[in-house]
């Protein structure tokens, strides 16, 4: 007898757990501007967080080399021996943070890092501070753990900075981690050691409160600003922080998709569980091109993130240029973040009357073909951002676009 199964007239319905979730808006844009230009529109992408730069050879040459000694199978679930003491050195070499190999985890993108330790601790109900503007990714990851996304709001007067007295004010009993993006994802903002030690104070009042601290654009600083880390300024604070990075921005490796973190043994097994039952172990081919990054000559880095501070000199003055626009200078990451609090009550030549930081990202993408990602994605509005990972003619000619399409408005 053939058994059939009948799919209701209904359709599929998706689980509660992602029923309120959708794609990241920043890869909606994105597929949308790359739709416009198979059909032959110009467009000029400022969406996507991605360096231009390519994977520097050696790193390529690692991988090949991976290849053609065989190493394409099955790694370690949570990276290679050779990988986790190449962490190791790193956390030690430029941060000065120790680590055991079992306190080291590997996993397929900083995304997935951040998804393993999020499923791996929340509880139904259990909450998260996340100070706003900040990644898309951050928010969906932790409702899709069944927990609750706290978001502190943090004005561009404040610098976009988390202030002591938020973090005192939105920590609850029921406070299981505070995320803290540093130089960050949208907005560039970086926090210095004045920063973090009033953070920590309240931190440390707080035993119960866990910290991930995303340090993945750690390399991309500007000026006279110096990178560090909590660890690094108060190691009472080592057992609850899980440290996590990658090799996707300062080494131009996001295909590759490898990020890592360093946190307490337990954690990082609890996370290795997770993992063991989603993606397995990260790409063996990756992983090796991962130790060569962390390895091999680092002297490149310097020249790329002053390529950066050029292009971000560049947006951030053709930004503040335009009336109705105003866009603080950042102090790392490769991103702009642009306040339009002044274009908003306007109206576009065919009359359509900008609303939402929505409404205007969509009139310069539809009518100037540049695509950027409105601040509500990221949590605060009426902003939105630029990824000034671009050629300096493009953004060039990305500035003189904005500013006729908002001499338009009227």
């Amino acid at each position: 007898m053939t058994v059939t199964t009948r799919i209701d007239e209904a359709g599929f319905v998706p689980s509660s757990r992602i029923s309120n979730i959708g794609v990241s808006p920043i890869l909606k844009i994105g597929v949308r501007a790359e739709a416009m230009k198979r059909a032959h529109a110009p467009v000029i992408i400022l969406g996507a967080g991605e360096p231009d730069f390519d994977t520097p050879d050696n790193v390529k040459q690692a991988a090949c080399r991976a290849i053609e000694c065989g190493h394409t199978k099955y790694t370690a679930l949570d990276g290679t021996a050779e990988l986790k003491q190449a962490i190791r050195e790193k956390f030690q070499r430029e941060n000065g943070l120790d680590y055991e190999a079992d306190e080291i985890t590997v996993a397929v993108g900083g995304k997935q890092v951040v998804f393993n330790a999020m499923m791996a601790t929340l509880n139904n109900g259990d909450e998260v501070i996340i100070p706003t503007p900040a990644w898309t990714s951050y928010l969906d990851i932790v409702a899709i753990a069944q927990g609750v996304p706290v978001c502190c709001v943090c004005s561009a007067e404040a610098g976009f900075k988390l202030a002591p007295e938020q973090l005192e004010a939105a920590i609850t009993p029921r406070t299981k981690w505070l995320i803290l993006n540093s130089p960050s994802n949208p907005s560039g903002t970086a926090y210095s050691e004045a920063d973090y030690r009033s953070l920590i104070d309240v931190l440390l009042r707080h035993p119960h409160v866990c910290l991930l601290v995303d340090d993945m654009y750690e390399h991309i600083v500007y000026g006279n600003f110096r990178f560090t880390t909590p660890v690094a300024l108060e190691p009472r604070l080592k057992a609850r922080t899980l440290t996590v990075n990658g090799v996707s921005k300062a080494y131009a490796m996001t295909g590759w998709r490898i990020g890592y973190a360093g946190g307490s043994r337990d954690l990082i097994k609890a996370m290795a569980v997770v993992q063991s039952q989603s993606s397995s172990c990260p790409s063996s081919v990756s992983q090796a091109a991962a130790v060569e990054a962390l390895s091999g000559p680092q002297d490149f880095l310097k020249e790329r993130t002053e390529s950066f501070r050029r292009r971000r000199d560049l947006v951030v003055a053709g930004l503040n240029a335009v009336q109705g626009i105003h866009c603080r200078v950042p102090e790392g990451a490769f991103y702009a973040f642009a306040g339009c609090a002044g274009l908003m009550g306007k109206s576009t030549p065919a009359g359509k009357r900008i609303e939402t930081d929505t409404d205007f990202c969509d009139y310069l993408l539809e009518k100037a073909h540049v695509a950027v990602v409105p601040g509500a994605a990221f949590g605060l509005s009426p902003f939105f951002r630029i990824s000034y990972a671009a050629s300096e003619a493009e953004l060039e000619e990305a500035m003189q676009r904005i500013a006729a399409a908002c001499a338009n408005l009227v």
